[in-house]
């Protein structure tokens, strides 16, 4: 049996990039909560995520979704070297911008804004004005290394490593600015192909 497609006639999703927390409808079924197994609730990882429906839809696939949360977690909270924090979501909120993905824009720009509150005010210019928007060195680097991964065919090359170099980045660093990106590359097509935001 195929699966039914679910439609929200009455959503009216939003239109502009924000810092402010969307929702997110899926346009299949997520898997129920009393029906969770052990096995799903490993791979969520956190007992939490099972109130979203992107996760229970993804928990479908508990081993795909082990993995991939794992990778998750790993690239953004394994801060021990490398890149800060605030500038690995930095770099998935442009590969965000970028691929047109409101929620997961919405969610790493709001990371990045709460890790660099200073920087409030540039996380929105990459909002607003999108990833050619007025930024320092480092940041401009930071974005349009993103931007070219996310390009398809990706246009990064050494020019985009010379340009983080000169920005101070060492070699860890700058794997931590293309883990972010590449992982949101793929994360934004597979939430805007499964769902789409609500405000």
């Amino acid at each position: 049996m195929s699966a039914m497609v679910i439609r929200y006639p009455d959503l009216v999703p939003p239109n502009a990039f924000t810092q402010d927390e969307l929702g997110w409808v899926p346009w299949l079924d997520p898997k129920p909560l009393d029906e969770l197994t052990d096995e799903d609730y490993a791979a969520l990882v956190e007992r939490s995520r099972a109130a979203s429906p992107y996760f229970r839809l993804l928990v479908r696939d508990p081993v795909v979704l082990g993995a991939r949360t794992r990778a998750d977690n790993d690239i953004f909270y394994n801060t021990d070297a490398g890149l800060a924090r605030a500038e690995r979501e930095l770099s998935a909120a442009a590969t965000s911008r970028t691929n047109g993905c409101l929620y997961c824009a919405s969610v790493h720009s709001r990371f990045a804004s709460i890790q660099a509150p200073a920087r409030h005010g540039d996380v929105q210019r990459l909002l607003d004005d999108g990833i050619d928007g007025e930024q320092d060195d480092r940041w401009t680097a930071i974005i349009e290394a993103a931007a070219a991964l996310t390009a398809t065919p990706a246009h990064f090359g050494r020019a985009h490593v010379d340009a983080l170099r000169a920005v101070g980045l060492d070699d860890q660093a700058i794997v931590d600015v293309i883990q972010s990106a590449a992982f949101f590359n793929w994360a934004n097509r597979l939430m805007l192909s499964l769902g789409e935001p609500t405000g």
